[in-house]
């Protein structure tokens, strides 16, 4: 296992810089965004910028990030062609797999996450962390997680950060009792699994589907306890439990949303993933949709989104935008100001942000930015513009290229997307 690139080391030649890590983050938030005219005289509360190209215009709603702008790249006219006629609520379970989801069956495919730890997560003791506000998988068209395994199978998201702490960094040292516990765990799976296919001819439709769920998560466990074999006598990195709000929950959205990131922050900076994803709230029943109370606002975020398009609509939800970016802004900063190798972590690591709705309910123009990864071979400080005859699938073709994966297509792709190297 390589070490992380030290300073004492001296300064890295090119096959040393080319050896440090590559990591993408992604992260939605749902309900859509307001969008007023351009010559409305609110519209310095619509989520998207003025202007376009190098020539424009950050609106309040997105000016937290104006220091970072040098690293961020904007997308106006982006979204996924299958996803267009979904019915609006339904898209954060596509997000990341780009993947029509068919009335009856609900089939999904391979997340976008999944699809690069596939390719990158063997090289860290965790493949990819997956987090949402909510946890768990939710129910289909309602997910509470952005990643999906190959089979298209939802992948749990843990929520409560004392348990993606204890997941990151509790001290699972390799003493013969930790040893006993895995091989005990790995017995009890087979046992389960064994069962499970006995069953499956005596099951009709549903209940097949639901045991092919279970048998995913299954799986997913025992993925884990295989990998912790492999890891069991190299230590985990000490870590300052005090340094973040792991007793933070969501009656407290800014000490939640706080602790979530500096979660992945640290991850991501003691190299036990590369790969993670974040859903800031469901689009069905969530934990998340009290969140603009924190700003005195209505606690009601979908009845915000819904009320974007009314008088004083656009200032509220554009405040709570505000906020969100707020949150973003800062976990870029740290990425930003961390040294790492020539340049610093941000340099280095993709942070996909947005949602797949425009105004609520519509499947059109997501709003959509892309952070970090200048040392990776991509350009920012631009306001792209696409017709929707350009996938948003093309920008997953130049994430993964960025992340040295060598991807013809994904999905619905047509190509790399223009103008970010």
């Amino acid at each position: 296992m390589a070490l992380p690139w030290l300073e004492a080391m001296g300064a890295p030649d090119v096959a040393a810089q080319q050896q440090l890590p590559r990591r993408m983050c992604a992260i939605l938030f749902p309900f859509g965004i307001a969008m007023p005219k351009d010559d409305a005289e609110d519209r310095q509360w619509g989520w998207f910028p003025t202007g376009e190209g190098k020539d424009f215009q950050l609106t309040n709603v997105l000016k937290p990030l104006e220091p970072l702008m040098d690293d961020v790249s904007i997308f106006h006219g982006l979204s996924h062609p299958r996803c267009r006629a979904m019915n609006g609520h339904d898209t954060g379970d596509t997000f990341l797999t780009a993947n029509h989801l068919a009335p009856v069956t609900y089939q999904n495919t391979i997340s976008l996450d999944q699809y690069a730890a596939g390719h990158i997560g063997t090289e860290t003791r965790l493949a990819s962390l997956t987090l949402s506000t909510d946890g768990g998988v939710g129910p289909r068209t309602r997910t509470t997680t952005l990643s999906y395994s190959d089979r298209g199978q939802p992948i749990p998201a843990l929520s409560d950060p004392k348990q993606i702490f204890e997941r990151l960094f509790g001290q699972d040292g390799a003493s013969k009792q930790d040893r006993r516990k895995l091989a005990n765990s790995a017995s009890i799976l087979d046992l389960v699994m064994d069962q499970s296919k006995s069953l499956g001819h005596k099951l009709g439709v549903a209940d097949q589907r639901k045991m092919s769920e279970f048998e995913t998560s299954v799986r997913e466990v025992e993925l884990r306890i295989e990998r912790s074999h492999g890891w069991l006598d190299i230590p985990l990195p000490q870590v300052d439990r005090d340094s973040i709000a792991i007793e933070a929950t969501v009656d407290a959205p800014r000490d939640y949303l706080k602790a979530i990131y500096d979660l992945q922050f640290l991850a991501f900076q003691t190299d036990l993933t590369r790969i993670s994803t974040y859903q800031i709230g469901s689009y069905g029943p969530s934990r998340a949709r009290t969140f603009p109370g924190v700003l005195g606002l209505n606690p009601d975020w979908h009845g915000l989104a819904h009320a974007a398009a009314k008088k004083g609509g656009p200032e509220n939800i554009g405040r709570f935008d505000q906020f969100l970016a707020e949150n973003l802004a800062r976990f870029l900063t740290r990425l930003k100001e961390t040294p790492e190798g020539e340049g610093n972590m941000l340099d280095r690591t993709l942070v996909l942000y947005g949602s797949s709705n425009s105004r609520t309910h519509q499947n059109h123009n997501y709003p959509l930015l892309l952070a970090g990864g200048s040392g990776l071979g991509l350009k920012h400080n631009h306001y792209l513009h696409f017709d929707e005859k350009t996938p948003m699938s093309n920008l997953f073709v130049t994430m993964l290229h960025a992340l040295g994966l060598q991807t013809e297509s994904f999905v619905d792709s047509t190509g790399p997307l223009n103008g970010l190297t």
